[in-house]
């Protein structure tokens, strides 16, 4: 399993504008469950710290596989997302690695 996780910070003049780009980037991206093949999980995390350091909202997906994740960056829907959202986002920053397998009762 591939765990894929992106962090943004969101453009938006004021905020209120701010508030309302973050609830959009996190709808949009939770719109995509259950449409893309291999996708295994996701969930979307807007940030409460406010520190200066901090991205506004997290994605936090897991996939079946590196072909299935691969898959993910071109579906039609996931474009579509990256469509609606234009440039919301200011900064994007990701890690993507596998997540290996539970073991006799062993955590990860």
């Amino acid at each position: 399993m591939i765990r894929h996780i992106v962090m943004w910070r969101v453009r938006g003049d004021g905020a209120i504008a701010h508030a309302a780009n973050v609830a959009r980037v996190k709808a949009e991206f939770e719109s995509l469950r259950g449409r893309v093949p291999g996708l295994l999980h996701l969930e979307v995390g807007v940030d409460e710290s406010r520190i200066d350091y901090a991205c506004d909202v997290v994605l936090v997906s897991d996939f079946a596989s590196r072909e299935a994740l691969a898959g993910y960056a071109e579906h039609p829907e996931h474009l579509r997302v990256r469509r609606a959202l234009g440039d919301l986002r200011s900064e994007r920053h990701q890690v993507d690695y596998e997540v290996p397998h539970q073991q006799g009762g062993e955590t990860p």
